[in-house]
């Protein structure tokens, strides 16, 4: 499906980018926004999988997430424009959704509920994952005002993934925290 053999093309040096269906993009259009922050996402939560060796489960969770957000990528570089294609383009679907979703529930049915707000922070991988779940929430506000404009498509099933992913995020930071028992709780007005 991929092939790089070259890695720079100098195509991009007019401040432009091709979606994968063909037309080119200033670099700083949502759509190229959007795919750019959700490579964010997926960068981060790499960062956040080198402190999860020790949690084989969570650590097998965010590698299948990473996968998701490239085929969450592809989806976005390919916008459904109602033209008929040469090719299949990739998208999310909602089984991957639901996925993410029985993950979410399978990784809080053993946490505490919360009386306060988290700050972000206690081990490693939870700040990461902290992180990554911000990036996510961007992601989505990119994707949502991308989706009001005239002749722009998102899949509904990418903004239900996206969406889903910082719920996940959230929980798996909470799960990495020691099951919730090393989170950092707000205390409001604490320090006024």
């Amino acid at each position: 499906m991929v092939r790089l053999n070259k890695i720079y093309t100098r195509t991009g040096d007019d401040g432009t980018t091709a979606l994968v269906s063909g037309p080119r993009r200033l670099k700083h259009d949502l759509r190229v926004d959007a795919y750019g922050t959700i490579d964010e996402v997926n960068s981060s939560i790499g960062v956040a999988r080198l402190h999860t060796e020790g949690l084989p489960e969570l650590h097998a969770m965010l590698l299948r997430i990473q996968n998701d957000l490239f085929d969450l990528g592809a989806d976005l570089a390919a916008p459904d424009t109602g033209e008929v294609l040469s090719y299949e383009p990739l998208r999310v679907i909602e089984a991957q959704v639901t996925r993410l979703e029985h993950e979410i529930d399978q990784l809080n049915a053993g946490l505490n509920p919360l009386k306060s707000f988290i700050l972000p922070g206690g081990t490693p991988a939870a700040a990461h994952l902290h992180l990554a779940r911000t990036m996510a929430r961007r992601a989505e506000r990119i994707m949502v005002e991308l989706s009001r404009f005239e002749g722009e498509t998102i899949d509904p099933p990418a903004l239900k993934y996206i969406n889903r992913l910082s719920d996940f995020l959230f929980v798996a930071a909470r799960f990495a925290n020691d099951g919730g028992r090393a989170d950092i709780l707000w205390v409001p007005g604490k320090n006024r």
